[in-house]
């Protein structure tokens, strides 16, 4: 295991994946070393890039992990599909949209689902984020789908957040307003080529005036990511964004937050290992679980009564 730690570091993209994978199945050994490469992180600009399903997510990823490139950045990529199983087959149309960069000895592609995940997105999410930094990329580059837990997650990990939108009226800007604003430090208004791009700008602008304090005021860019068109002046904001983290000292305070998040994520999922492993444990669980059955217990009380076994 050493020595596989030691492939990653030098980044070696075969040691990569086969880390994240030991890591993704929660093998024992793999995540009693993985600590030991977090000397190896913080260098990275992680940026989530989130949106609805059909907006240009991956064409939008796929050209901007071109461009990086040529800017002479290592680029790491997850691809995140919550109706799939972790395995390489996630993702796979994005893959292909991505196929201008997929070969490029400069870039790492993972995919992985998040239905059936053994401890949840978060925790695994956390795990090859850093794998993946400790490897040496630049940037790395998270994709969700703009719902639910997903979304919360990227902006517990994120520097950089990118949301990702098409030209629209009506309900879907209605939906903007149900709180995506506010955990947007980039907006993309993506296949402008369509009717409504320029109104759609305008309301997103309007919003975002509305709902957004601080120094740092949300830009919203116009691409067509398929030619390619508004990819570098996105590229430039991303890289505005990460020169204000690092000037107002806000990076720093977002990757504490992060590093709580992912800490209280560890304890979490080490609390649930002990309870599962414990006999003694599963078998009071057992217990209660069929007194909440008979409604001889709620679940509150129930899992105070474990908690108090295991604080005693």
């Amino acid at each position: 295991m050493k020595e596989l730690v030691k492939k990653v570091i030098e980044g070696d993209a075969k040691a990569i994946a086969r880390f994240i994978t030991l890591v993704e199945n929660r093998d024992k050994d793999a995540l009693n070393v993985i600590g030991q490469i977090h000397e190896y992180t913080g260098n990275a600009h992680i940026i989530g890039i989130t949106g609805t399903m059909g907006v240009g997510k991956s064409t939008i990823i796929g050209k901007l992990a071109k461009e990086f490139v040529e800017r002479g950045k290592k680029v790491g990529i997850i691809g995140i599909d919550p109706s799939s199983h972790f395995s390489g087959g996630a993702l796979l149309g994005d893959r292909i949209r991505m196929q201008d960069i997929i070969l490029n000895k400069n870039v790492f592609i993972r995919s992985m689902g998040t239905r059936g995940m053994l401890g949840g997105l978060t925790g695994a999410i956390y795990d090859v984020v850093k794998i993946l930094d400790a490897s040496g990329k630049d940037v790395i580059m998270v994709e969700t789908v703009g719902v639910g837990q997903s979304e919360i997650d990227i902006v517990k990990m994120a520097d950089t957040i990118v949301v990702v939108t098409i030209p629209t009226l009506g309900d879907s800007i209605q939906t903007l307003k149900a709180g995506i604003t506010e955990i947007a430090d980039i907006f993309v208004v993506n296949k402008s080529d369509m009717p409504n791009a320029d109104a759609t700008v305008m309301e997103i602008q309007s919003m975002l005036e509305m709902n957004k304090d601080g120094a740092w005021k949300t830009p919203v860019i116009k691409t067509i990511a398929s030619d390619s068109e508004g990819i570098r002046k996105l590229l430039n904001k991303i890289e505005e964004h990460r020169d204000y983290l690092l000037n107002s000292k806000e990076l720093e305070e977002r990757r504490r937050k992060r590093y709580e998040a992912e800490m209280i994520e560890i304890i979490k999922r080490r609390l649930m290992a002990f309870i599962i492993d414990e006999p003694k444990l599963r078998e009071k669980m057992s217990s209660l679980v069929d007194k909440i059955l008979s409604k001889e217990v709620d679940p509150y009380t129930a899992a105070d009564e474990i908690l108090g076994t295991l604080l005693k």
